[in-house]
């Protein structure tokens, strides 16, 4: 199965003092935050706000997330976190966000990839409480910018 990735959304944020953990940088947690801010501010771009989508019966839902570090980030770096979705044939659908250092604290250009995070994620039907079939259909219907959202698994080619 072939998956087509759209060319990365992301958004800018800085690390914050109060991020970091008893060894002087960002707390693992953090990362996945990270990914979450990214992932959010991906959908309202696409339109795709909780309200919009409860006016559609629908909500966004995560089933997993995985975070593989590659370099520590300390407060006052500077980041950049990507967005990328792919949809397939299943119910569930994945993003993949990378946290770059674009700026170290001390003002540096960095460009250091900090770490990785891969979510699966469904789209749950809020009046039956259960996934629905064809995702990237049914969040197409609700967003006001769908080009965001990508191809969806119809337009994959066979590998």
């Amino acid at each position: 199965m072939s998956v087509e990735m759209l060319p990365p959304f992301g958004a800018r944020i800085g690390v914050r003092s109060y991020e970091m953990d008893v060894n002087g940088h960002v707390n693992h947690s953090v990362y996945h935050q990270y990914g979450e801010h990214a992932r959010m501010e991906h959908f309202r771009a696409a339109g795709l706000s909780q309200h919009a989508l409860g006016a559609h019966g629908l909500t966004i839902v995560l089933l997993s997330t995985t975070a593989h570090f590659r370099a520590e980030l300390r407060a006052g770096d500077e980041l950049w976190i990507d967005s990328a979705i792919a949809f397939t044939t299943r119910k569930p659908f994945t993003m993949r966000h990378r946290i770059v250092r674009e700026t170290a604290a001390d003002g540096a250009r960095t460009d250091d990839l900090a770490a990785e995070v891969e979510c699966t994620l469904g789209v749950l039907d809020t009046t039956t409480r259960r996934l629905v079939a064809d995702p990237h259909g049914r969040l197409v219907a609700a967003a006001s910018d769908p080009a965001l959202l990508g191809p969806g698994p119809q337009a994959t080619t066979p590998s």
